[in-house]
């Protein structure tokens, strides 16, 4: 057995119910006294609530997906002209993202306090959007110092909105398995990340005010951004990159379909990864027990009902084989690509299409 695993320094707070404490012991120990929060105009109430005993300097709510460029200049600006000295962000990947642009060219140090499953808050990898192409990058910099999760903050989070959430971690589990800089390490973290996500989500579902299902979702997220920050983006992400940036698609509901299509394309090419796939949803095969979940919780199922249009598969294919993983477990052709965009175009059987050879 030989690896190299990198932990990374980040201060996690779970704290149920009590966010508003947590992030205000958060931000007093880093010594921040001129805070910029980051929040959407949809968050408002819920990021004031939370960082109400702050002192804000200033409250920024221009989030938007992918993180155009300009929108993130336009942060970057308003943060200089406040002489802000720490960064809250209260809220999605989007947020978290938009936090990590200013920090990527100030050094300011984030506290993230997440209201999704996306998981960015773990990881110190960046995106940014221009002229529809979507940029990704790793920096430690933009690692948030302090991340506190706080259930009860997930309660507003529309049930549909979870579950496509749930499985955005989900998939960076299953990514993990055979990431290009992963390790055993990562693979026990993503096994137990989907066991934990398999077991909330479907309790979301069937309560969406209770917080137990809530909390297992929000551990398991947490653990799957923790396995995907060290190991790194496999094809799944790849390929969700390329279409969330040249097509604009929504992030969580675009890996919520492409998931089961990458996993049937790639489990056969890893039947040691399949095996602990399976193992953690408790099922037969790895395909079997994300499906299974899937139809639990309602999962989303075609890219058409996203905005992805049949005719864009072709240039979709062009860019996602420039930025495949070297280290796929299973060749990548233009053929193999266009059968799995144009079965996750249609919502069809994952097995049937996308598990199939070349």
């Amino acid at each position: 057995m030989r690896f190299e695993h990198e932990t990374l320094t980040q201060r996690v707070r779970f704290a149920p119910g009590d966010a508003p404490a947590a992030v205000r012991a958060e931000v007093e120990r880093l010594g921040g006294s001129r805070v910029m929060v980051i929040a959407s105009a949809t968050e408002h109430d819920l990021a004031g609530k939370v960082t109400a005993e702050l002192p804000v300097i200033v409250r920024h709510d221009e989030v938007l997906m992918h993180v155009p460029v300009a929108a993130a200049e336009r942060a970057r600006a308003a943060a200089t002209a406040h002489e802000v000295d720490l960064i809250v962000s209260v809220g999605g990947g989007s947020t978290t993202g938009l936090a990590k642009a200013i920090a990527l060219t100030s050094g300011l140090p984030i506290v993230a306090v997440p209201t999704t499953y996306a998981g960015s808050e773990v990881t110190s990898v960046w995106g940014r959007t221009e002229g529809a192409r979507k940029t990704t990058g790793s920096d430690p910099q933009v690692l948030p110092r302090s991340v506190v999760y706080d259930a009860a903050l997930t309660l507003s989070l529309p049930v549909a909105m979870s579950v496509a959430s749930g499985l955005n971690a989900l998939a960076h589990c299953v990514d993990s398995m055979w990431a290009p800089r992963t390790d055993p390490v990562d693979r026990v973290l993503a096994g137990e990340g989907i066991r934990a996500l398999a077991a909330g989500l479907p309790d979301v579902v069937a309560d969406p005010v209770g917080l137990p299902g809530r909390e297992q979702a929000l551990y398991g997220a947490y653990l799957s951004a923790v396995a995907f920050s060290s190991a790194g983006s496999g094809l799944h992400h790849k390929i969700c990159h390329v279409l969330g940036g040249a097509y604009n698609l929504p992030h969580a509901q675009t890996h919520a379909v492409v998931l089961p299509y990458v996993l049937a394309f790639n489990a056969p090419a890893a039947p040691e990864a399949a095996q602990r796939i399976a193992d953690a949803f408790g099922a037969t095969s790895a395909v079997e027990g994300l499906q299974r979940l899937r139809r639990a919780v309602y999962a989303p199922t075609a890219l058409r009902d996203y905005g992805f249009a049949e005719e864009h598969i072709e240039d979709a294919v062009r860019a996602i084989l420039e930025a495949v993983p070297v280290n796929n477990p299973r060749p990548v052709t233009a053929d193999g690509l266009r059968q799995l965009l144009r079965a996750a175009w249609a919502g069809t059987d994952p097995m049937a299409s996308g598990g199939t050879e070349d």
